[in-house]
């Protein structure tokens, strides 16, 4: 550890990766493990898409490709923010990136310098927080609440302003919650933020096309937001393709060619078969990916019911993504089944050891009285583990 940079000792392990492998673990011991805990869709990756992938290698697509993505692949995400998100972009405003992971720390790196603060509206996604780490920045968590549906308000807001703000990162439909914010509350928040014409905008839409009627509202669509805001997304959690790893922004162009510079000498262009791949995703009505939003919706439904069926669990109704992010604060400081729960942690640990489910607790995501369970599983799973929960709470 001596030997090791300061960089890598002061990043956190991913809470949501570490709970997979402990999971991952118990499987192999011959547990029957039920995972909740990883942000992947169960189904598989639309025939439309693959069979995009078949004919680019069939047409001996192997070589380098652009550092910033095709022009094709650029050209199919200006319309794709055109049409969705009615926001107006030129293809060198666009990075095609190796997942919007990556996307989101190209323009961390590029945009903040050590001692810059970035503010995380809370709950917030665990890797916001270890990827200003990484660009030597502070992180400042504004916390919300199940009361308020997990969102923050203007005031909150402007009171976690000071002159070392650089950055607000927004992500709707939220990773845990499954919180939307609305045109109006975003509006609200902007109206803050114009005040303050050095801080830019970070907007994380991966899962704008997962939602149950509130359509999400792109944060760049607010007028004088437009020139300060990015809007990051991908096609992992909508087109069920984790593993293709193709995430992209839509930037001022400045930002994205720095961006482009910053990814040049990191990874280069991304994956060349899933950029083809990502072209049929993009230039496909919405609508074909419509079935895995209803399976989605019945299974937020059915996590609902059964999560309230179980005392001391508060749980609110997302409008989005394929979270439910209960209060499970009722339970800490007590003992179940002679083990003492202190927190989220422990009482995660304690599901995944009595109950064999996996979940991830909220603490990484800062909001430490709350648990993240995932219902990207099968109904069937869900019921099982459901059933796992209640006996061992009970």
């Amino acid at each position: 550890m001596d030997q090791l940079s300061d960089r890598i000792n002061s990043l956190p392990i991913s809470a949501t990766l570490a709970m997979a492998a402990k999971a991952r673990e118990l499987k192999e011991q011959g547990i029957d493990v039920i995972g909740l805990s990883l942000g992947e869709p169960d189904f598989n990756t639309p025939e439309f898409i693959k069979a995009a992938a078949i004919q680019a290698v069939e047409d001996n697509y192997n070589a380098y490709t652009p550092v910033d993505g095709y022009a094709e692949l650029k050209q199919a995400i200006c319309q794709k923010f055109q049409r969705d998100n009615q926001l107006t972009y030129q293809p060198n405003q666009v990075v095609v990136s190796t997942g919007a992971k990556q996307s989101i720390a190209n323009v961390a790196m590029v945009l903040l310098n050590p001692g810059d603060e970035v503010l995380l509206p809370a709950p917030y996604w665990v890797s916001y927080s270890a990827i200003a780490t990484l660009a030597e920045a502070e992180s400042v968590v504004i916390p919300s609440s199940i009361e308020s549906d997990f969102k923050i308000t203007p005031e909150q807001l402007e009171a976690a302003i000071t002159p070392k703000t650089k950055l607000i990162i927004f992500n709707s439909p939220n990773n845990p919650s499954g919180t939307i914010y609305t045109e109006a509350e975003y509006r609200a928040l902007a109206k803050v933020l114009e005040k303050y014409p050095n801080i830019y905008i970070l907007s994380d839409e991966i899962y704008e096309h997962i939602n149950y009627g509130e359509k999400p509202f792109s944060f760049a669509a607010i007028e004088n937001m437009y020139d300060r805001t990015i809007t990051v997304n991908g096609v992992a959690k909508a087109f069920a393709m984790t593993g293709w790893r193709i995430g992209y922004i839509g930037a001022p162009a400045w930002i994205a060619k720095a961006c482009n510079k910053m990814q040049g000498q990191i990874t280069s262009g991304a994956n060349c078969i899933a950029q083809r791949a990502t072209i049929a995703a993009l230039e496909a009505p919405v609508s074909a990916i419509q079935y895995m939003v209803d399976e989605f919706r019945n299974r937020r439904s059915l996590i609902i019911d059964l999560l309230r069926t179980i005392p001391g669990l508060t749980v609110n109704e997302p409008q989005g993504a394929f979270y439910v992010f209960p209060d499970v604060s009722y339970y800490f400081g007590k003992s179940i089944q002679g083990q003492l729960i202190e927190n989220a942690d422990d009482f995660a640990l304690f599901l995944l050891e009595h109950a064999h489910v996996a979940t991830v607790s909220g603490t990484a995501f800062g909001a430490p009285d709350c648990l993240r369970i995932s219902y990207a599983a099968s109904e069937a799973q869900i019921r099982e583990a459901l059933s796992r929960m209640a006996k061992v709470l009970g």
